[in-house]
């Protein structure tokens, strides 16, 4: 049974409004799904009593409950139901920074395609730390994993769920047993510094585990959550003919994601009120968790620079060369006294590392340029609130495009192909001649130029006469021009990425 108390804040009181006994066991999950986990939908605290454990969630009612399953559609669901599937299943790490969306989004995977749900927390669990702390043997940690979550966890039927893993490295190393010797068993691990912990001395599973990456919700992600489900599926489908008519709505649409970003906290305030300064508020409070995360989990003496690598992204990328500039630091530095810092906040998740390759070649890996790179936020809503964008210069005035001088759009260009799997990506400068290329990617055994355009104004340039000089290449523009096929480039309208 699962007994949940739901109180109500207020500045001046505290008051009881009801208790409500769920009767329904508690290894069907059923009680996580009385709750949009990580969600901060209304002042309530629900507060679910099970054998051993107590878990916050945020609202215990069902009609928020239904919305939030709606709104927060994710296409790495679809990565899940296909990791469940598959013949030679391994144990499953979710890679994501804090705030995406990995704990709702493993509740909801159990909820719609297991019978039963085992979810431990290993943040400051002591049961836990003493569970892996002991020898490696995997029926052991079954019986302590059921007895702890009061879940008869059975072959096949069964999720397991090691939340916020990285608190103790043990469980990770633990994978590798499932893995060996009860593969029968689905167990996925998450955690929001996962990342960091992988890279400083856990003994990792190499080779015995499956990894799905999740990122901030995407543009398409968006449209599900606003209810735009006849303009997402047009997308998806490229039917460019009809897009094209509808081509002022999806600026629209586009300059919204621009405001809210892909935070799913921040998305579905803004679904359900449309609370532009709420909103801001929400992607605030993301970031100041992310300044906290720097002094708690970071080396001491690395805390310093990590904040002023991170406070230097805005002004990084709004400038006309967006190479990451290790003077705009402070006068002198050098690559040595700041890579560290860096490498922190990418292992985090919290910032993307876009390398140049210096020739446009297959593979593009092996012309790699370590010295040189540009470096993005995880999200471009959160990229607003670093420089406190006002709303109305993003929703409502005709040149927020140019006024962002192409930092923005290359921000929201790079975190969609980031969340559509697409990899390697980098950049392309020659040092002898003028010719820049936002971005390069291959696509099977083709190297893929791209351009990225803050507006529809694009005039010939280096790229043209690279194509002129290359006719095996094709190249993408996105740009606020509709689609249009040519010769040796395609133009993509922003909001198609």
């Amino acid at each position: 049974m699962c007994l949940c108390v739901l109180f109500h804040f207020s500045q001046t009181n505290f008051v009881l409004l009801y208790v409500v006994a769920l009767f329904i066991p508690y290894e069907t999950g059923r009680c996580a799904e009385k709750c949009a986990f990580l969600l901060n939908l209304s002042a309530d605290l629900c507060i679910f009593v099970s054998g051993t454990s107590a878990e916050k969630c945020m609202t215990v009612q069902d009609s928020h409950a239904k919305k939030c399953v709606d709104v927060m559609k994710r296409i790495a669901l679809q990565q899940l139901i296909e990791w469940k599937n598959r013949e030679h299943r391994k144990p499953l790490v979710l890679n994501g920074a804090r705030q995406v969306g990995k704990t709702w989004l493993l509740h909801e995977f159990a909820r719609n395609y297991y019978k039963k749900e085992a979810y431990v927390v290993c943040r400051k669990n002591l049961l836990a730390q003493q569970l892996f702390g002991q020898e490696f043997n995997v029926e052991r940690i079954l019986r302590g994993l059921r007895a702890m979550t009061s879940v008869d966890i059975t072959p096949g039927d069964t999720l397991i769920i090691l939340d916020e893993v990285q608190d103790i490295p043990e469980a990770l190393e633990a994978l590798k047993y499932f893995e060996e010797e009860a593969p029968d068993y689905h167990i996925a691990v998450a955690g929001s510094l996962l990342g960091i912990a992988l890279h400083e001395h856990v003994s990792y599973p190499v080779g015995k585990v499956n990894v799905i990456n999740l990122y901030p919700m995407n543009f398409e992600e968006f449209l599900w959550a606003k209810g735009e489900t006849e303009a997402c599926k047009l997308l998806s489908e490229r039917d460019f003919d009809t897009i094209n008519l509808l081509h002022e709505k999806y600026t629209d649409l586009l300059r919204q994601y621009y405001y809210v970003g892909g935070m799913p906290e921040a998305v579905l305030h803004y679904v359900e009120t449309g609370a532009l300064q709420e909103v801001r508020r929400i992607q605030q409070e993301i970031l100041q968790g992310y300044e906290l995360d720097f002094s708690k989990h970071a080396p001491r003496e690395q805390v310093p620079r990590i904040r002023m690598v991170w406070n230097s992204i805005p002004s990084q990328l709004f400038k006309e060369n967006k190479k990451f500039i290790y003077g705009a630091l402070r006068k002198g530095a050098r690559a040595n006294d700041f890579e560290v810092a860096i490498q922190w906040l990418v292992n985090s998740g919290l910032l993307y590392k876009v390398s140049r390759c210096t020739k446009l070649e297959l593979p593009l890996d092996i012309y790699e340029d370590f010295s040189a790179f540009k470096l993005y936020t995880l999200d471009v809503g959160l990229l607003g609130a670093m420089v406190n964008t006002a709303p109305s210069q993003v929703l409502i005035k005709n040149d927020i495009f140019k006024e962002y001088k192409g930092g923005m759009t290359e921000q929201f260009v790079l975190q969609e192909m980031k969340s559509k799997g697409i990899s390697p990506i980098y950049y392309h400068t020659t040092d002898s001649s003028r010719l820049e290329l936002d971005f390069v990617i291959q696509r099977e055994d083709k190297i893929v130029p791209i351009e990225v355009k803050a507006e529809g104004n694009v005039r010939a340039n280096s790229l043209t006469a690279l194509l002129s000089k290359r006719p095996d290449l094709h190249a993408e523009r996105y740009s606020m021009l509709p689609y249009k096929v040519q010769t040796a480039l395609t133009n993509i309208p922003l909001y198609a990425v």
